[in-house]
């Protein structure tokens, strides 16, 4: 058997333990070194996961030469100089959703990505669960005709991550907007086939996280006065094609929701769809019928965090191409800056990838 390549994890806190599973279960990677600025975890990953190399600085990791993957996973404000270091250094990557907080620092990626012949890729692991990938082949078959509007959401009732990686712009570049509505943004795309966005009506607001005695129940944390990001956001976007789409995502929401609802709704000119629940939605003209069907699923068998990363080494190892491009992820990020700059002009703006 060929002998597995060496992956260096940057940002050892709770989303790189959700990647662990998959880098354990590769048939053609393994984790041989980790970084983080908070050298205290090191214990803790050398006990849980058997990795001996630690670094303090992510340059150090970076310039390992025995590093062939760099998977970051470090808070978003510090992705496009880590992907870009990382790549420059000969690596294939994997970061963390977003890919970076602005849409100049994705272009910079691709280009570093381009100039070092290395590949790049989006965790985005909506797209790896196995209701996302029955509903993509069966969109793509072509069974909703043309998608002219979608409808998609994120939405928590009082489950804000009250943690300073999150909640200050300095480290995450935005609140919901960026943090869950990468998400569900991405699958919408991804599900509607990418179309090219071209101008967004969006609001980034402060609804409820600076009220007196605002908390989280994620930990039953308090919600920190200085909090500098939104905690609710939506959009109108209209795309090249002439679809639309209305996005809404927020942490702290008086929605009927024990922590978390997400939801996109497609609908075609042959048909219609939701995911989750995987179910299509026809009109038969000739007979005067509407007609429901879900489509039969199994369980998956490996949590989509883990098989991303699965999936990721196997393009790697067999010259495929990146699960997820950046240039995808420039069409997301485009859409969720224009969110922030509609907010600050007061009305809709022209977007440009």
């Amino acid at each position: 058997m060929t002998q597995k390549m060496k992956v260096g994890v940057i940002g050892l806190g709770g989303i790189a333990n959700t990647h662990m599973p998959g880098w354990q279960s590769s048939q053609h990677a393994e984790v041989a070194a980790g970084s983080d600025i908070n050298p205290a975890v090191f214990a803790t990953w050398r006990e849980k996961y058997g990795v001996t190399r630690f670094y303090e600085q992510p340059a150090d990791l970076i310039n390992d030469p025995e590093i062939d993957i760099v998977d970051v996973c470090s808070p978003n404000m510090y992705h496009a100089e880590q992907v870009i270091a990382a790549l420059e250094a000969g690596k294939h990557v994997i970061c963390e959703k977003p890919l970076a907080p602005t849409p100049d620092e994705i272009r910079r990626m691709i280009a570093a990505r381009d100039r070092a012949g290395r590949l790049l890729m989006t965790a985005q692991h909506f797209r790896f669960r196995g209701v996302s990938q029955a509903m993509k082949a069966e969109i793509d078959t072509g069974v909703l005709g043309a998608v002219y509007h979608a409808r998609a959401w994120m939405l928590r009732r009082g489950f804000i991550p009250a943690r300073p990686g999150f909640l200050y712009k300095a480290h995450s570049g935005g609140g919901p907007c960026i943090d869950i509505g990468v998400h569900i943004l991405d699958l919408a795309l991804w599900l509607m086939g990418h179309p090219k966005p071209v101008a967004v009506s969006g609001v980034a607001r402060t609804a409820l996280a600076k009220r007196k005695g605002a908390f989280s129940q994620w930990g039953r944390a308090p919600v920190p006065p200085d909090m500098d990001v939104e905690d609710f956001a939506a959009a109108f976007v209209r795309f090249e094609n002439g679809a639309t789409l209305i996005l809404e995502v927020s942490w702290l929401l008086h929605h009927n929701t024990p922590d978390e609802e997400a939801r996109v709704w497609l609908y075609g000119t042959e048909g219609g769809c939701e995911w989750p629940k995987a179910e299509f939605l026809h009109t038969l003209y000739a007979n005067r019928q509407y007609t429901n069907n879900t489509l039969q699923l199994t369980q998956d068998t490996t949590e989509p965090h883990a098989l991303e990363c699965i999936e990721f080494a196997r393009a790697v190892a067999e010259g495929l191409p990146s699960p997820v491009p950046a240039e995808q992820s420039l069409y997301v990020q485009t859409i969720l800056d224009g969110i922030y700059r509609s907010q600050e002009a007061g009305r809709e703006v022209d977007v440009a990838l």
